[in-house]
């Protein structure tokens, strides 16, 4: 059943007051409406480190992030286009993550630009990323441009309704896999 499962909310922009930032917060509480197991990891807020190896002794807020990401059964990441790519701060919080223990898990993506290029070739980016990780993608992937964005907030009903859809559709995927 759903509200068994941990689910993981990852807001993959490194910059203060980021766009995607507010695009995973309406993510996040959406989710919450459907299991209260759920974390929030906001790399434009938490102090993830810098990767530099395993022999290196990290803070407690990487340290929670990396588990809690390997806890949970559902990923729900979002994440801005730099550079025809996803962003380095997410690629680095994957450092952290044992792919040992991530097989089976289920993720669905928010992935935003500032115009309409480049969202094939990220969710091929990112969706290659989670296969490393033996990580259940679901294909439909939400592409938003900062147009959908006005004052910080999501003023575009279809681009709440299909956030809503990817996190329901996700969370179904999930549920039927976890299925014994």
């Amino acid at each position: 059943m759903v509200e068994v499962m941990k689910i993981v909310v990852i807001s993959g922009s490194p910059r203060k007051n980021a766009n995607t930032q507010i695009i995973m917060k309406y993510v996040y509480e959406y989710a919450k409406l459907k299991n209260q197991d759920i974390k929030f990891i906001n790399l434009s807020e938490d102090d993830i480190e810098c990767y530099k190896g395993y022999d290196v002794e990290y803070n407690e807020a990487t340290k929670t992030a990396a588990k809690e990401i390997m806890d949970a059964d559902v990923w729900l990441i979002g994440t801005p286009i730099y550079n025809s790519f996803f962003s380095s701060a997410l690629k680095n919080l994957f450092e952290y993550v044992d792919y040992k223990k991530t097989a089976g898990k289920v993720a669905g993506m928010i992935i935003l630009a500032a115009g309409d290029i480049g969202f094939i070739n990220v969710q091929n980016l990112v969706t290659q990323l989670l296969s490393y990780f033996r990580v259940i993608t679901n294909p439909k992937a939400v592409f938003l441009t900062t147009k959908s964005l006005t004052e910080n907030s999501i003023t575009d009903e279809d681009v709440q309704i299909r956030l809503k859809e990817m996190v329901d559709e996700t969370l179904e995927l999930a549920t039927k896999l976890h299925q014994d």
